[in-house]
């Protein structure tokens, strides 16, 4: 462990007593190792004593700095896993830190272009129009086009200090993996998770592609639009993109100030979301607030613009039909469809008793019988889902946890624009269209026509193929003795094969104790050769 592993590991041991995070756990199951070392430290002080757990382990995050705060955002998302209270103070994280300087900035920018920024671009501004942990932006205008764009660089020196947190993270959650608490949260899934998003997050030719890719499947769409990505200058290090002049859509006064039609804005979010989902398989999943602005065009007929596409999800075809299903009976408040559902796409333990399994269902849906479905929160009523089927032996999948995320963010979103939003009677029109046309008979020809190459091959082999086997279904019936006998011959040969093999051990391993314990050698050496002669004799029977 080198100099600066030791000096984190250390801040790291400090922030964990100074907060009193293993509080955090149940006394009976505290990893033993993180207790003794918490003892140990009994002379440092404490800090936020008065305060609830869930605040304690937000300013803890904080004071460990940027890589951290990620974490705990990323955390906050696995409602699955952690009770609202922690989740909702993670939550309000903010990933926001200085600016590095002009200078670097400058420099990186330059390294990556391979050129200097004079040659490229026009009004370079060296004070960053944003800055997180990751990355900073600057503006800028294109000299051959005049277009104004912005200039993602990434942080200098940030990949060293990711991987070398990510390695201690990875060790803690061994540690805590060592206690049941530990197990049922599984910690190391879920830094492996973490350490995917964030390694991705560095590589901005990959979000840069990701863009790219987006853009194409809503090109031409009055619902999303995704800036221009110039790709002549895409680097792993820097990324260049149209710059765009939306209304945050947070930003609730002006949307209303400029007439937007607040429910086919709050409705459009909806329709995105499931269309990049069940449609693209291709989805924008870290749709925050921070990331969507509104174009200030016809306000009437409101599009979104979606920015930081660092962080996308797909599903497997099965997962796609097995979630079309699942919403389908939430959308229906078929609760005993949806225990089979769980049980049959394998998400839950196949060794977990189904009764008991559709009795907790029950409890967690029995509150919503008597509500209207204009009052449910769907994304509220995924995480209770996917919390219970957890109890179960449910892991659940990096990809699906995107999904829950997604469907958070924009029920939330669509609900603070327009609290009316009836999320389900929206989305349910679409998914029953999608699931026919994979259902329906128009799949099934599709899937003819995409198997018909592949069957136009083989046809010529299939009647050699059906006379070789009716020849020896009629052969077995007829004389079964001359189809099994080579089989059988085979079994005998392989069979004597292993008794001289283990003659053969049994004689090398007496020779060799007879060896350290005879004065002559002559003993010895007679078992051993014999032991040989059994080994080619093995080998002779094995050879066909």
């Amino acid at each position: 462990m080198t100099l600066a592993s030791l000096r984190r590991s250390w801040q790291i041991a400090r922030t964990l007593h100074r907060y009193r995070l293993l509080d955090l756990l149940p006394e009976s199951r505290r990893p033993a190792l993180l207790v003794w070392l918490d003892r140990l430290l009994f002379w440092l002080p404490r800090t936020a004593q008065h305060e609830a757990p869930a605040v304690r382990l937000k300013l803890a995050l904080q004071a460990l700095g940027p890589v951290y705060i990620k974490f705990g955002q990323m955390l906050s998302t696995r409602r699955d896993l952690l009770p609202d209270e922690l989740a909702d103070a993670l939550a309000l994280l903010q990933d926001q830190v200085p600016p590095f300087s002009p200078d670097q900035a400058t420099a990186r920018i330059e390294a990556a272009l391979g050129q200097p920024i004079d040659a490229l671009f026009d009004d370079f501004n060296p004070t960053p129009l944003a800055s997180a942990s990751v990355a900073q932006v600057h503006t800028a205008r294109l000299k051959s086009s005049g277009d104004e764009v912005v200039i993602k660089v990434v942080r200098p020196g940030i990949e060293s200090v990711i991987r070398a947190d990510l390695a201690l993270m990875a060790q803690v959650a061994r540690l805590l993996a060592a206690s049941p608490t530990g197990q049922r949260l599984h910690p190391v899934e879920v830094v492996e998770d973490y350490r995917r998003t964030i390694l991705a997050e560095l590589d901005l030719t990959r979000e840069a592609d990701n863009a790219q890719r987006l853009r194409a499947n809503f090109e031409g769409s009055d619902a999303l639009y995704i800036p221009r990505v110039y790709e002549q200058f895409s680097h792993p290090n820097l990324m260049v993109m149209e710059r765009i002049y939306g209304i945050p859509v947070t930003d609730i006064a002006a949307l209303h100030a400029q007439g937007t039609d607040m429910k086919k804005l709050a409705e459009r979010g909806v329709e995105v979301f499931f269309t990049q989902v069940f449609r693209d398989n291709f989805f924008h999943a870290d749709m925050h607030p921070g990331n969507i602005f509104v174009s200030r065009e016809h306000p009437d007929d409101p599009m979104y613009i979606g920015i930081d596409c660092g962080i996308v999800g797909h599903l497997s075809e099965q997962d796609k039909r097995d979630m079309a299903e699942i919403f389908l009976a939430f959308f229906n408040q078929d609760y005993r469809r949806l225990a089979q559902l769980f049980l049959q796409t394998g998400w839950v333990d196949a060794k977990a008793d189904p009764v008991a399994f559709e009795h907790a269902l029950k409890q967690v849906f029995a509150p919503l019988e008597n509500k209207p479905l204009s009052e449910i929160s769907f994304g509220q009523l995924l995480v209770d889902l996917f919390r219970t089927a957890h109890e179960f032996g449910m892991v659940v999948k990096p990809q699906l946890v995107l999904l829950e995320k997604t469907l958070l963010y924009i029920e939330g979103l669509g609900r603070q624009l327009y609290p009316q939003l009836d999320l389900w009677d929206t989305a349910k029109p679409f998914l029953e269209q999608w699931m026919a046309q994979q259902m329906g008979p128009q799949a099934y020809w599709q899937r003819v026509k995409e198997s018909a190459p592949f069957w136009a091959e083989k046809l010529p082999e299939l009647p050699d193929l059906l006379h070789d086997n009716l020849t020896l279904g009629r052969t077995l019936l007829t004389n079964p003795r001359q189809v099994l006998e080579p089989y059988i011959q085979e079994r005998r040969r392989q069979h004597r094969s292993q008794i001289f093999l283990v003659i053969g051990g049994c004689l090398v391993i007496s020779s060799t104790i007879l060896f350290g314990k005879t004065v002559t050698i002559w003993p010895s050496m007679a078992l051993a050769t014999a032991g040989f002669v059994a080994w080619i004799t093995c080998w002779r029977i094995r050879k066909p």
